[in-house]
């Protein structure tokens, strides 16, 4: 070969090296656009505005170019292990954008954003979808049509991509996965939120568990979600053991001291009950709830907004609150694994009979394992109950009202019932009702919205013949009976709050003063004894208050239900994460993110509290004697 021919050989090689270092140089931009890009969409629809994306990306004390090198960097590595450029993109980016536009749909209803807790009872979404078809079927089909599509192209994609992308080489695969995976795995682990780290803080990301709101906005999507993730592994509060367990007060008098009156309990969570004369700029008559006005204890102050009926549930039935959980999860399906005390364990060790109502199929918020683990001897769910009237697609009231009587008729034993309705479930469409006999009056609202609030108004008013229709059951029953009704949270009527200026924006608020709060989270309350009448004057308290008076009605005392949260309702009503109320409104906001020292009878609930449900109930046998004996039983 001659020198010439060497020359040329070389000199073809370098041109070919700089070739390939060209093309890797282009196809490393095109996919960093490519991850700028997704980031940009992605927050866009989390957001449902552009207005603050760019600060997201371009401020030096947010980490917004540091989510758009991650997501660099999870492309390259998915095309290495694909063996395509630009293959990832096909799968990641829907993964990106789908998530987003979902917490972006989840926000405007229950003002919360997408935790990937949520992905939990996606069965539940996929059975309430042919009750959302019957309110809004062209928007429904709209959607169905729109998702097949979606897929259809996505599937196209894949296959045309695998034919046209360029197939990356072994080498160009080994370097890849050399640089991206090492630097994955560092970022990893940094995303526990529990723990400190310096990096991480460097890098401006800050976790914000306590308020998930500031937490996706300054994060971003991406990162705020991958934070919550670690959300199931709950750590145990400082100082948490069988020291300080066994310091907490006892009740002032033994649990067997009062021996109950075998009085009869029946428990109704309402779906979605709430006092529409409350509206502003709206007359309705008339009254759609006077049994409700008559016969008021008070106001439940539910921690939750539109939805989420399970986690007031949670409270209602345990004592416990939802204010020492991580911010967004839902303990029915998340740490609901093993036996816990509530008030059906409760009242089973006191020779009850135990019966939960719900006329929904029983997987739903996971309420057949539930129940089971909350010490219910059965559960009479949509499977096992008799076919029931409706209203619109869901059972009515009536209905499961007197189902109730018909099975309380035919126990012979004291019992607690737990019932759960379903009826004022949304959306509130026009035709739910042969009759709507509620007369509405607002110039303010539009005429979607006024057809809304018209059913949803009769819904009420049924729902406050039912309660007289059991009332007056039990008020000619031998036995004593106690009746405690509540709505689990406000309905999501949408513009019916804006358009009538009762609320600023579609949902509730999370963090404000006791007024706006109690405005926007109180629901009605009543607890009520056919042989000692109504219980005035409880005040605005939070769900996980009412085992305390439902107890103490029944004429017994506990050293948890009457002792720990009696010596907590003294002093405080409402336990909420972002606040706690005292008895005269005196609100105590960010308590547990202050730094401030924590009341010692907020600390020992928190303690006993993860005792049983993470801990190693220390306290079981002090403090709930009867789930100590129901966890020796073999087979319970």
């Amino acid at each position: 070969m001659s020198i010439a021919s060497m020359a040329r050989q070389g000199s073809e090689t370098a041109a070919s090296q700089r070739l390939s270092a060209a093309r890797l140089a282009v196809r490393l931009v095109n996919v960093l656009a490519l991850a700028l890009l997704t980031i940009i969409v992605t927050e866009w629809l989390a957001r449902g505005t552009l207005i603050d994306v760019s600060d997201y990306l371009l401020s030096p004390s947010r980490p917004g170019m540091i989510a758009v090198f991650v997501l660099f960097l999870l492309f390259i590595a998915a095309d290495a292990l694909l063996g395509r450029a630009y293959q990832s993109a096909l799968i990641l980016v829907p993964l990106a954008i789908l998530p987003a536009f979902l917490s972006m749909q989840k926000q405007q209803y229950l003002s919360d954003p997408l935790y990937p807790s949520d992905m939990l009872f996606g069965r539940q979404i996929g059975e309430l979808l042919p009750v959302m078809f019957a309110a809004r079927p062209f928007a429904a089909l709209g959607l169905l049509f729109g998702v097949v599509a979606v897929l259809g192209l996505l599937g196209y994609l894949l296959v045309l991509g695998r034919r046209h992308f360029p197939v990356l080489t072994a080498s160009q695969k080994l370097v890849r996965l050399t640089v991206a995976l090492p630097l994955i795995g560092g970022f990893l682990s940094l995303m526990d939120p529990n723990s400190f780290s310096y990096i991480r803080d460097r890098l401006n990301i800050v976790p914000m568990m306590w308020d998930q709101q500031e937490n996706y906005r300054h994060n971003g999507f991406l990162l705020a979600f991958a934070f919550n993730v670690p959300m199931a592994n709950v750590q145990a509060p400082q100082g948490y053991g069988a020291d300080v367990i066994a310091d907490i007060a006892p009740e002032r008098l033994p649990a067997t001291f009062f021996g109950g009156r075998n009085a009869d309990v029946i428990m109704v969570m309402s779906e979605s009950l709430w006092d529409p004369t409350r509206l502003s700029n709206a007359t309705l008559s008339p009254d759609p709830m006077p049994t409700i006005r008559a016969t008021s204890s008070g106001n439940l102050f539910s921690p939750e907004f539109g939805g989420m009926t399970a986690n007031v549930e949670f409270e209602a039935l345990t004592g416990f609150s939802n204010a020492f959980l991580p911010y967004g999860s839902i303990p029915y399906q998340q740490y609901v694994r093993r036996p816990l005390p509530s008030l059906a364990t409760f009242f089973a060790s006191k020779g009850y009979t135990t019966r939960a109502f719900h006329p929904f199929q029983s997987w739903f918020w996971n309420r057949s394992n539930v129940y089971q683990s909350l010490g219910f001897q059965s559960f009479m769910s949509e499977e096992n109950m008799p076919v029931m009237d409706k209203r619109g697609q869901f059972a009515s009231d009536d209905a499961l009202t007197k189902e109730i009587i018909r099975t309380a008729d035919q126990t012979k034993e004291p019992f607690f019932f737990f019932a759960v309705t379903l009826q004022g479930h949304g959306p509130y469409e026009k035709n739910r009702y042969a009759k709507n006999t509620i007369d509405i009056q607002s110039a303010a609202l539009s005429p979607e919205n006024h057809d809304s609030l018209s059913t949803y108004a009769q819904g009420v008013r049924e729902a406050d013949s039912s309660l007289k229709a059991l009332m007056d059951w039990a008020k000619k029953r031998r036995r004593e009976t106690i009746i405690v009704l509540f709505g689990d949270h406000l309905p999501p009527l949408g513009n019916v709050y804006t358009e009538t200026g009762y609320m600023p924006d579609v949902v509730a608020t999370r963090k404000a003063s006791v007024p706006v709060m109690k405005r926007e989270h109180e629901t009605p309350l009543v607890v009520w004894s056919s042989k000692r009448g109504v219980q005035k004057d409880l005040g605005s308290v939070s769900p996980s208050q009412l085992p305390y008076y439902v107890v103490r009605l029944a004429g017994y005392r506990h050293a948890f239900y009457t002792g720990v949260l009696g010596r907590l309702h003294e002093r405080y009503a409402v336990v909420d994460r972002h606040q706690l109320i005292e008895r005269n409104d005196r609100a105590h906001p960010d308590w547990a993110t202050s730094g401030a020292p924590i009341d010692p009878l907020i600390r020992d609930y928190r303690y006993l509290q993860h005792d049983q449900m993470f801990g190693e109930g220390y306290g079981t046998e002090r403090f709930f004697p009867e789930q100590a004996e129901r966890v020796a039983q073999p087979n319970s």
